[in-house]
């Protein structure tokens, strides 16, 4: 039986700030960055996960990963459901490290980080792409995967055994349409608040023509601003295409409802991050000034908890997991419960670093084994840094193809690990100010 013999993990650090890729009015100069990780076996193959960060913290991000190395060498490498589920307890339940959470921030990711390595490698022991290695579990194995404790007022074993059993028909079917037809996608990347009008509209009408159906723009700095910055996008895409709009939590609860009052003539699909993700009644509170207009969070909310509290106060119409937020796959399974039991679609938080990478295996998992459904869904995209991963995400004609190799497509190449590695790689010391 193969051991993980080793844990390494390195600070990566992308200088996306100098082209302003990635601003929205909160994060205006992102340096879009990885903790990552290598657990390391005695026979091979190795597994690949991380947490992705924004620049100045990541090395506390790498610190926390760190810390947790006692409880993941020497374990046999994960290839089963079992093996996976008592990994997640023992990292979450470390009651000392959990004291720095509990199960929310540094500490939490750090978690969700070791775990994405470990299904990584189980995958990859099975020769299969993970989407394809969890749809292959029993609703029993999945269910054994969840920590259930803070949800049973919400969702019980039995309600999410009966979700996964309800799923299992027609499973084959919906692998083959995957393989055939891919998951649909929406592109962020003409949205940046940092870009110019002019190439706002160029990446906007690229986007149309790359057969998008949806486009999204961060809004939030100045109202005159995003009101111009919308009229145009719209008069640009037409009336058909969807515009989402968000605002990375940059408004207090009434602010979101006036300057979205502001953008309703030009029909926003949805608005992103209005409030403080921890912010539940808030949210709902938007949601029931704003309606129609769709309310849509995720990417910051901490673990399943708060996900579970925004569905029963009816907050949101859209959740948006992401895949290194929080701990790891097995929390993002109950997640997708919670989403199914509840019948709010998924459209998971992508771009940065790996996340389109990452969350595609999330969302195909969810069609073929969770809610059964693509209606309303789709995926985020961004188009930059795909090249420094060995199974980087592809879009083709606005939809992700399904990923075929095995594992959960986190391996960074050897030459991005060399060349962006801080402080150290070349990248920062031949372009330090």
């Amino acid at each position: 039986m193969a051991k993980i013999v080793a844990m390494e993990v390195r600070d990566v650090r992308f200088p996306t700030s100098r082209d302003l890729d990635g601003s929205d009015a909160m994060n205006p100069d992102p340096d879009y960055s990885a903790a990552y990780v290598e657990l390391h076996t005695d026979a091979g193959p190795d597994g690949y996960g991380l947490a992705f960060t924004i620049g100045r913290g990541n090395d506390v991000q790498a610190a926390a990963i760190r810390a947790l190395a006692p409880h993941v060498v020497g374990r046999e490498a994960p290839e089963d459901a079992e093996a996976l589920g008592a990994l997640s307890r023992a990292l979450v339940g470390d009651s000392q490290f959990r004291w720095l959470g509990p199960e929310k921030g540094v500490a939490h990711m750090a978690i969700g980080a070791i775990v994405n390595a470990a299904w990584d490698l189980a995958a990859r022991r099975a020769g299969l792409p993970l989407w394809k290695f969890a749809s292959r579990m029993t609703p029993e194995e999945l269910v054994s995967l969840v920590d259930f404790r803070y949800l049973s007022d919400a969702l019980t074993e039995q309600e999410a055994l009966d979700i996964l059993r309800a799923a299992e028909s027609g499973k084959a079917e919906r692998i083959a349409k995957l393989e055939a037809d891919g998951y649909r996608a929406y592109s962020t990347s003409a949205g940046w608040l940092g870009y110019s009008d002019a190439k706002l509209v160029r990446l906007a009408e690229q986007a149309v023509a790359d057969g998008f159906e949806m486009i999204k723009l961060k809004v939030g700095g100045n109202l005159e601003d995003d009101v111009r910055r919308m009229k145009l996008a719209r008069e640009t895409v037409g009336a058909d295409i969807r515009i989402a709009v968000d605002a990375n939590q940059r408004w207090d609860v009434a602010t979101a409802v006036s300057w979205m009052t502001a953008l309703a003539p030009f029909d926003p699909y949805w608005i992103e991050e209005p409030t403080s993700p921890d912010d539940v009644l808030g949210h709902a509170a938007i949601a029931k000034a704003l309606a129609p207009i769709k309310v849509a969070t995720g990417e910051h909310v901490q673990n399943r908890v708060v996900f579970k509290q925004l569905l029963q106060a009816g907050a949101i119409d859209v959740l948006q997991l992401d895949a290194a937020r929080v701990g790891g796959v097995n929390e993002n399974l109950a997640i997708l419960l919670l989403a199914a039991k509840f019948g709010v679609p998924v459209c998971p938080h992508a771009g940065g670093v790996g996340l389109c990478e990452l969350v595609r295996h999330l969302s195909m998992f969810d069609f073929v084994a969770v809610s059964g459904s693509d209606e309303d869904r789709s995926i985020e995209w961004v188009d930059h840094l795909h090249d420094h991963f060995t199974d980087p995400a592809v879009v083709r004609d606005g939809r992700y193809l399904a990923p075929a190799a095995p594992g959960f497509s986190a391996r960074m190449h050897d030459a991005t690990l060399r060349r962006f590695s801080f402080p150290d790689g070349p990248e920062w010391t031949e372009n330090a100010q």
